[in-house]
């Protein structure tokens, strides 16, 4: 994909050229001229002058209740006189958007950057500022919509994030350190990032990032990466950094995977994903060893859930997928991307190692049914949340608990900081592994309700009131 001006296609070499050319024979006090040859001196301003006023500040207000072994004792507060109303504090973060539908007034951005809070407000680059409505968050992707109601907005076209190659020149736009518009240049370092630890979901989601030396930086997150056309190709997402500053590795979500999440949240409220039916793990130089392998490629099959699309295909435990789409298959986290990123419906071809030889199947990505539960069921301070099963996908990666599916805002749940994507592992003393054992527990309901939750910063307990 060409990223050239289409008025001055060979502007950018022959103004370099000639401006080099003239300035051997400037004198050094010689300023620099506003034109060389006839052609202006390169600039991305005409480009940002486009982009910069659909890139939104974004800032968010949470609740958050304070809890203490003591005064959350009604016990302990009677006897000394304390007010029985929770106590909270309110924590402020800042991070950016983009515009994307400007009739709707729709806004890309990261989930983690509004992902459970209260209050949202945008602030445009003319300085309006507007209450921005939550429209939905896919934890596992790390994308989320906001609605605001406003007049003339400007909007990003998206590009063909598909398209992108490696030393493609890109430009990363947002509000670092809660600075004013701030934008950065760099390359397209890599395409298809994968494997880089837990997102927002607190597992390893679906990657499949693009990585550039733009400067990204803390407030950066939801912000825009666009082409040297004005065109969206990413949502800026996360760094690398040991020292928490740039060093210039950056990661954006391609615009391909953005606008496809932005579709399903737009429409159903959450995103729907399909899945195989299987179990894999990576193979290793010793498990290569034992299956009589060439080399340690590929995923081997560990279990094929039944009347499952990989059933149907004739996939069986001990198969070695080597390929996927005609492109070798590295690791087990590619085969989970391709399940999360691809659309329920889509046609899977794998190449397989079976006793020797090789075979090509095909599989579609069918909708995974997963038990759920109401919390209300349960136990009426677990009234707004809703519980289901793991997928394959989250048990295959050696996940052991419950996900919590949704959880509405004004809930006693969500006020203690339960959040949707957390993985419920235990309840008080009891160890928790499945839907089953959270209905084993109804009709306990201690006195004191407090889960074992695993999430994006570990293990930590939610005491409910």
């Amino acid at each position: 994909m060409s990223h050239r001006p289409s008025r001055h296609p060979h502007w950018l070499a022959a103004a370099f050229a000639a401006l080099l050319g003239a300035a051997a024979g400037m004198p050094a006090r010689a300023g620099l001229p506003p034109a060389v040859d006839g052609q202006p001196l390169p600039s991305l301003a005409p480009m940002l002058s486009h982009v910069t006023p659909a890139v939104v500040n974004i800032s968010t207000k949470t609740r958050v209740a304070v809890r203490d072994a003591y005064f959350d004792d009604p016990i302990f507060r009677q006897f000394f006189g304390l007010p029985s109303q929770p106590r909270e504090r309110v924590e402020q973060s800042l991070g950016s958007g983009v515009v994307v539908d400007a009739a709707k007034g729709y806004i890309l951005t990261n989930n983690h950057v509004v992902g459970g809070a209260d209050d949202i407000t945008v602030t445009l680059q003319d300085g309006r500022t507007f209450k921005g409505t939550l429209v939905g968050t896919d934890p596992a992707t790390d994308i989320a919509v906001v609605k605001i109601r406003a007049d003339h907005l400007q909007a990003l076209p998206l590009a063909d994030s598909s398209k992108l190659r490696v030393g493609d020149f890109v430009v990363a736009v947002g509000e670092p350190f809660g600075l004013s518009e701030t934008v950065t240049s760099g390359i397209v370092s890599a395409l298809g990032r994968s494997g880089l630890g837990q997102n927002s979901s607190g597992t390893g989601g679906y990657q499949n990032f693009i990585q550039t030396d733009a400067s990204i930086n803390p407030g950066n997150s939801g912000g825009a990466l666009v082409n040297l056309r004005g065109e969206l190709v990413g949502i800026n997402s996360m760094i690398f950094s040991p020292s928490g500053g740039n060093v210039g590795i950056g990661f954006a979500i391609p615009s391909n995977l953005a606008a496809e999440v932005m579709r399903q949240l737009v429409a159903h409220g959450k995103v729907s994903r399909g899945t195989l039916g299987l179990q894999t793990q990576d193979v290793t130089p010793r498990i290569a060893r034992m299956l009589g392998l060439p080399d340690a490629h590929g995923v081997v099959v560990t279990r094929v859930a039944p009347g499952s699309s990989a059933d149907k295909a004739g996939l069986q435990a001990g198969d070695v997928i080597t390929a996927l789409d005609g492109k070798p298959l590295g690791d087990s986290q590619q085969l989970h991307n391709a399940e999360g990123l691809q659309p329920v419906g889509s046609t899977l071809r794998m190449t397989v190692r079976r006793n020797g030889g090789e075979r090509q199947v095909s599989a579609t990505l069918t909708p995974e049914k997963l038990a759920t539960v109401a919390g209300r069921a349960l136990d009426p301070r677990l009234a707004g949340v809703t519980f289901s099963e793991l997928g394959e996908n989250q048990r295959s990666q050696g996940l052991a608990g419950v996900a919590v599916a949704a959880v509405r805002g004004d809930s006693d749940a969500a006020q203690a900081g339960l959040q949707v994507g957390d993985v419920v592992v235990g309840v008080g003393d009891y160890r928790v592994t499945s839907v089953r054992d959270l209905q084993r527990l109804a009709g306990v309901q201690p006195r004191r309700l407090v889960l074992v939750v695993a999430g994006r910063d570990g293990l930590r307990y939610v005491p409910i009131q």
